[in-house]
Parts: structure tokens; C-alpha cells; sequence
């Protein structure tokens, strides 16, 4: 099939678009955290903004190639959630929407591509979706263990990592301030794989 006549040209749009507003989003909810004193989540939102409009340049480039056009306008219908960004509800809805991208929305763009002929864009898609599904883990480990006030705390001894300093601090719980350079807890790595803090 002709690109230019393609629905997987209008899925790259589409996901263009979407992935320029995640990344903004992103940006938006990690100055919620900093603001909180979250610090080493809302550097973690920064890296998914950053790893968002990576993807966005990505799709940007093939669109360009593909198309054969140096400019091209392509009209796409699409919804966007508006919310508070309030890191207590932000944590799971960005959870939410991630695992919808990558166990919907991108699975089914990469299905459309493939047959279209487009195996390589169907690829890419597919290797965003599982990014996505990662992002939708993590982000929900967070978003459970900030409601149930565990960000710092674990069970057993675990290391927890100064994100300031780099002094590693091995212990059920992480230090209210560092003990080498003073910062608060919220600069503390908090570990977001599950099997980890087990």
C-alpha cells in the first residue's frame, strides 16, 4: 500500500501527537514531585518524558522519510486527558494510560502496519508498547507504594542509593537526610522492581 494512502500514516501522526503531550505531561506531573520533594520520582518522570519525545523524533523521521513530502499536514481525531496534576492520583492514571498504550493502542498500530506491508514501522510500535507496559509497571509499584506510605520503608534490608552523593545506605528504611551530604530523603533511589524489594 501507498504510504501516503495509508492508516499507518495517520497512526504516526497520531502517535506523534500523542507522544509530544505524554512527554509534556510528564514534565508537568515531575514538577509536582519536585514541589513535593519527591525528587528521585520526579527525575524518574523526567527520563519518561525524555524517553517519549525520543519516540516522537522517531516517528517524526519516518514520517518524513516515507512520505517522500518535506511538508505534509495530516488531519487526525484524537482525545487528550486534562487533569490536576497531583502526584497521589497522577502516579496510577499515568500507570493506566501507559499500560492502554502498550497492551492496546501500539499493539494495534503495529497489527495495522504489518498489514500494510510496513514491517519495520511495525516493529518500532511493538518495541514502544513493550516500553509502555514497563512504564505502566513501574509507574504503578509507585503509585501503590506512595498510597500506602512505603516509598522509603521495605521489609527487609534493602540498599537504598543517595541520587545526590551516591552514598549507599543498607537498611529497612531510608535515611530522613542523607548522612554525607545532608539532602533530604526524597533525593533517595527508591527501587520500583518488585522482585528487588522482596
Amino acid at each position: 500500500m501507498e504510504f501516503n494512502e495509508s492508516k499507518t500514516k495517520e497512526n504516526i501522526a497520531r502517535a506523534f501527537a500523542g507522544l509530544c503531550q505524554d512527554g509534556a505531561r510528564y514534565q508537568f506531573i515531575s514538577k509536582s514531585a519536585m514541589s513535593e520533594g519527591f525528587v528521585f520520582i520526579s527525575d524518574y518522570l523526567k527520563t519518561i518524558a525524555k524517553h517519549k519525545m525520543a519516540h516522537a523524533s522517531i516517528l517524526y523521521q519516518i514520517m518524513l522519510e516515507e512520505s517522500g513530502k518535506t511538508k505534509d499536514n495530516v488531519e487526525i481525531n484524537a482525545g487528550y486527558p486534562f487533569e490536576n496534576y497531583i502526584l497521589k492520583t497522577s502516579l496510577q492514571d499515568s500507570s493506566d494510560i501507559e499500560r492502554y498504550e502498550g497492551e492496546n493502542l501500539y499493539s494495534y498500530f503495529s497489527s495495522i502496519a504489518k498489514d500494510e506491508g510496513y514491517s519495520e514501522i511495525a516493529k518500532k510500535f511493538e518495541y514502544m508498547a513493550e516500553i509502555y507496559s514497563s512504564f505502566a509497571r513501574n509507574l504503578n509499584t509507585l503509585a501503590t507504594l506512595f498510597d500506602d506510605n512505603k516509598l522509603y520503608t521495605n521489609k527487609n534490608k534493602i540498599k537504598w542509593h543517595c541520587t545526590n552523593c551516591g552514598y549507599d545506605h543498607f537498611s529497612t528504611t531510608a535515611p530522613k537526610t542523607c548522612p554525607l551530604c545532608c539532602y533530604p530523603q526524597g533525593y533517595y533511589k527508591i527501587e520500583i522492581d518488585e522482585e528487588k524489594r522482596k
